[in-house]
């Protein structure tokens, strides 16, 4: 048995969608060819639909009810179909078949499914180890290194386990865990995860989590996790199967016994086939995504759309997302009566141009957009590792970077100036001070922008009875300074991505649907574990869309207000069309009870009700949210 089992599965799995839209095409073509025969044949033409379409919603029944005794609505299907074929109703059998399998066609096209996301994690672990033993340097697997051992890594290369500092400098970028775009400056002492980058320079650290404790390794196994715990949504026209079974059944067993013709028995089983049902749900969503596609959203799971009209709690990343992820001079601070905020500045971006810092290239791209003059020519660069850069400029030294780098030399800096750049530290914002010929001279700050729509987009959410909530990798004043400009009153921030799962699954467990918009590497696990995931398509990590149930494509998040509210009117919709089709099947099996349908008549009745489902679903394609 289960030999015939294994092979009737096989069957059913042979060529994929291509070989489904062949069947359907011919089958259309036959049905045609049946009502309007063009020639005589040997054959009513419908017998090709019944054999195409129909075998397989047979097979499919009978490995259900063997396997698993699974009642779904192709058991019902199965009857319709062999009990017309029984009393000669070709046609009957013939167009019913075609119907399902047009709706089976359109829900699978719903549906992508991939774990590419997960695989290219595994490319981010890092490959080889570079281990100091008594005193030689030895290049390993990663996944030999122990705790304990002695590591060196250089820039550029990725840190192989998770560590301390021992001794050196560096700048770490570390957005595949924080989401952050700014590398942080690290010195001995501090700790370092695998997966991160090493950007500028030298180090050694000391093994303190390595193989499987290791973050990237656990970030894995959360995507992998947070993806199998999400529960997918079953058609409902299978949840009411049972039922439907059962009723259609009963009906036709008494109208038989009690009128004694058999063909109103199998009308009622025709007109009480699903097709309607089947159809209401997977083509208002086929509608939907085709509507949230020409607003920049690419739907990549088939019921997500399903999902977010239920959401009642949005969480957003922040940089990237709400904000545009690149950081900006904002403000010019002289403390020196010689140079202007303007000289300052240009000073500052030609000691920054040679710079591969983040903070330096947007330092002199800023300046470039701001003023027609280049930067001038700096000499004798050089970088200095967590610390900033130091060059001449006509002659004299310039000095770029943090307090570190003004202690190292020995400049004091004026506590006016100190004063007035905490107050932007506390809004989250990036200083760069400035030195000319070992005299404090200013600062520069920095700061990443809000994008321009993120307030009314939010202000929209909230219309909707959606709330809101920041969850970012950023230290709380930077979060505290976003959230507060854009109203949202509930702020998490230094979030790593365990604890960004953490608060999604504290928000489920009080029975809401959240709703998760990322961009970071960090965010996938978030992405996965949601109840939807939306990755920002443009700006965004590959892992991040992978782990999304919706990309948006064009980063425009005004956009997310329409989503939400096409979700919602998308499930009115299917609501709509479940509604009318079980209202047309009860009155199609009246009239059929009392022998006013005949089988072929009661396929064109409720093939009529599946027209006008699909005209319904339709209206969706350019519906447009009044917000």
């Amino acid at each position: 048995m289960n030999t015939i089992i294994k092979k009737l599965e096989q069957l059913l799995e042979l060529g994929g969608t291509k070989k489904e839209v062949s069947f359907l095409i011919l089958s259309g073509l036959a049905l045609l060819a049946s009502i309007f025969p063009p020639l005589s044949l040997p054959f009513d033409p419908a017998w090709i639909a019944v054999l195409l379409c129909g075998i397989p919603i047979i097979l499919e029944a009978v490995i259900g009810l063997i396997t698993a005794f699974d009642i779904k609505a192709d058991v019902l299907v199965s009857l319709a179909l062999i009990a017309s074929i029984c009393i000669g109703e070709d046609f009957a059998a013939g167009e019913v078949a075609f119907i399902m399998q047009l709706g089976a066609l359109l829900e699978d096209l719903t549906v992508a499914k991939t774990r590419a996301g997960i695989e290219k994690l595994v490319h981010l672990t890092p490959q080889t180890a570079r281990v100091l033993k008594d005193n030689n340097e030895y290049i390993l697997p990663a996944e030999q290194v122990k705790v304990g051992d002695l590591l060196r890594v250089l820039p550029g290369e990725t840190i192989p386990v998770d560590g301390i500092i021992l001794s050196g400098h560096t700048s770490i970028n570390q957005a595949v865990m924080t989401g952050e775009s700014l590398p942080v400056d690290k010195t001995a002492g501090d700790t370092v995860s695998s997966g991160t980058v090493n950007q500028f320079g030298t180090f050694d650290m000391k093994a303190v989590k390595v193989g499987q404790d290791s973050s990237i390794q656990r970030m894995i196994r959360l995507v992998q996790s947070a993806d199998a715990s999400k529960a997918k949504i079953v058609n409902l026209a299978d949840r009411w199967a049972t039922w439907i079974v059962v009723i259609a059944l009963s009906a036709a067993a008494l109208t038989w016994l009690i009128s004694g013709e058999i063909i109103r028995a199998v009308t009622i089983l025709v007109v009480f086939c699903p097709c309607a049902l089947v159809l209401a749900t997977p083509t208002a969503i086929m509608a939907a995504i085709g509507n949230a596609t020409k607003h920049g959203f690419l739907i990549r799971e088939g019921d997500a759309l399903e999902r977010l009209a239920a959401v009642t709690r949005i969480t957003f990343d922040k940089t990237g997302t709400l904000t545009y992820g690149t950081p900006k001079v904002i403000k010019v601070l002289s403390v020196l009566p010689e140079y202007t905020e303007t000289q300052l500045y240009a000073m500052t971006a030609s000691a920054e141009q040679f710079s591969e810092h983040p903070l330096g290239k947007a330092v002199v791209n800023c300046y470039r957009r701001s003023f027609a003059c280049p930067p001038e020519k700096a000499e004798q660069f050089r970088m200095i590792p967590g610390r900033g850069v130091s060059c001449l400029i006509s002659g004299k030294e310039v000095l770029a970077g943090n307090t570190e780098l003004f202690r190292e030399h020995g400049i004091p800096l004026p506590s006016q100036l100190l004063k007035e750049a905490e107050s932007y530290l506390m809004q989250g914002c990036t200083i760069i001070y400035t030195a000319f010929g070992q005299k404090a001279a200013g600062c520069l700050i920095l700061s990443d922008t809000v994008r321009k729509e993120s307030a009314n987009m939010i202000k929209q959410l909230k219309a909707s009875r959606v709330c809101p909530v920041l969850l970012t990798g950023d230290h709380e004043n930077a979060a505290a300074a976003i959230a507060g400009s854009l109203q949202i009153q509930e702020v998490h921030a230094g979030c790593l991505p365990e604890d960004k799962l953490k608060w999604i699954e504290h928000y489920q467990k009080q029975a809401e649907s959240v709703c998760m918009i990322g961009d970071g590497i960090n965010d996938a696990p978030a992405l996965k574990k949601a109840d939807v995931g939306i990755a920002m398509g443009k700006v965004g990590s590959d892992i991040a869309v992978d782990a999304a149930d919706i990309a948006l494509v064009n980063d425009e998040v005004k956009e997310l207000p329409h989503l939400v509210a096409l979700s919602r009117r998308m499930m009115i919709t299917i609501k709509c069309n479940l509604s009318f089709s079980m209202g047309l099947n009860f009155l199609a099996i009246v009239l059929a009870i009392t022998g006013i349908l005949n089988p072929v008549v009661g396929a064109l009745v409720h093939n009529a009700g599946s027209v006008l489902v699909i005209a319904n679903s339709a209206l969706l394609l350019n519906w447009k949210h009044r917000g």
